[in-house]
């Protein structure tokens, strides 16, 4: 099974900032843009912000919004993505 890179962003994104810890997509995106000083990672983050929705929907991430998570199908607004918290 191939890895959507979109999602493999985010995921290494996620991985390098530490557990707990969250990342704007565009960070993701910027990454997936290989991080070009230029604006052109803004083509990234439509496909960003569409694995994260599929991200979500498989329980690996959560998306929040002021800190909460919120249902992966009502993006909008200022947007977070963190690793789902392990069940203890």
């Amino acid at each position: 099974m191939t890895v959507d890179p979109a999602e493999q962003a985010i995921l290494d994104t996620l991985a390098a900032c530490g557990p707990s810890k969250s990342i704007s997509p565009t960070e993701a995106a910027r990454a997936l843009a290989d991080n070009p000083l230029d604006e052109s990672w803004r083509r990234s983050l439509a496909p960003v912000k569409l694995a994260a929705q599929r991200l979500a929907r498989a329980g690996q991430i959560e998306i929040l919004r002021k800190g909460k998570p919120i249902n992966p199908e009502t993006l909008h607004g200022v947007l977070r993505l963190r690793l789902k918290p392990q069940e203890s």
